[in-house]
């Protein structure tokens, strides 16, 4: 029976709403993140709400941490059926103000991350046919500004996501990507950015979201079960994406006069 999955990022947000959603149909999860608290949190409400399993501490950016974690997964639950890479970090700033490093750190954990979790988990998810979880963001098909190095990270997610779809079909392990917009999350906890103006602009984006990450851990669990690929849980995102494969220009004007109203406030707040 197939109810062992592995979670990264799993101590808080979206990451803790999915370890939730498939606790309730009595899954056992493989917990891990780089905060040790909000593990334990979790596990402790994925038990009251019906599921089990284990936590252990694990920096996406180590591959020997995340074998390590693979190797417990065989241990303690015999394997694994499903995996979600969900660990992320938010950032932003326009191009010119990004540093080097400012790159280096969001590709290491937002891309690098996900390849490593896919790579280190391969084995065991060709073992029990299982399914990869990808989540990226809308930002991957979207590109909105100042936010150029998160943009290309998870675009790289949602590339990597295709490339194993048709990969590993004929392994039978099944592969899906998640493109959530801003919803309400602590994304913004671990925010790195050049400026604070940015930061408040990227909070006004995440508080004006109908949606909480339950919502949509509940929508992936329904997108999942149907076997879609790509999953944009955000009505909008859906609009946005489909307007966007008809009149890309049109999509690109838009997002160009927000870079503009974003220069201007940023201007405006350093007076």
């Amino acid at each position: 029976m197939q109810n062992r999955m592995m979670i990264t990022g799993a101590g808080s947000g979206l990451g803790r709403e999915i370890a939730l959603r498939w606790a309730r149909e009595g899954w056992r999860l493989a917990l891990s993140d780089v905060s040790e608290p909000g593990l334990q949190e979790t596990l402790r409400l994925v038990r009251e709400a019906g599921g089990d399993g284990f936590v252990q501490r694990c920096d996406v950016r180590d591959y020997s941490q995340l074998t390590a974690f693979a190797q417990a997964c065989e241990v303690k639950l015999g394997g694994v059926d499903v995996i979600v890479n969900n660990a992320g970090v938010a950032s932003g700033g326009f191009f010119a103000e990004l540093s080097l490093e400012d790159w280096d750190w969001q590709i290491a954990i937002n891309l690098m991350g996900v390849v490593k979790g896919c790579k280190a988990f391969l084995p065991l998810l060709e073992k029990s046919k299982g399914r990869i979880i990808n989540i990226a963001s809308m930002a991957a098909l979207m590109q909105g500004p100042a936010m150029s190095n998160y943009n290309v990270a998870k675009a790289g997610v949602v590339a990597l996501s295709e490339s194993l779809l048709v990969e590993l079909k004929q392994q039978e392990v099944g592969v899906h990507v998640v493109c959530p917009s801003f919803f309400q999350t602590n994304l913004l906890d671990s925010f790195r950015g050049p400026t604070p103006a940015m930061k408040a602009q990227v909070g006004k984006l995440l508080e004006s979201s109908p949606i909480s990450a339950a919502d949509i851990a509940d929508y992936i669990y329904q997108q999942v079960a149907e076997g879609e690929f790509m999953i944009l849980p955000h009505e909008q995102g859906r609009m946005a994406w489909a307007l966007k494969q008809k009149n890309p220009q049109l999509l690109y004007d838009e997002m160009a006069s927000m870079a503009d109203k974003m220069r201007a406030k940023a201007q405006a707040v350093r007076g």
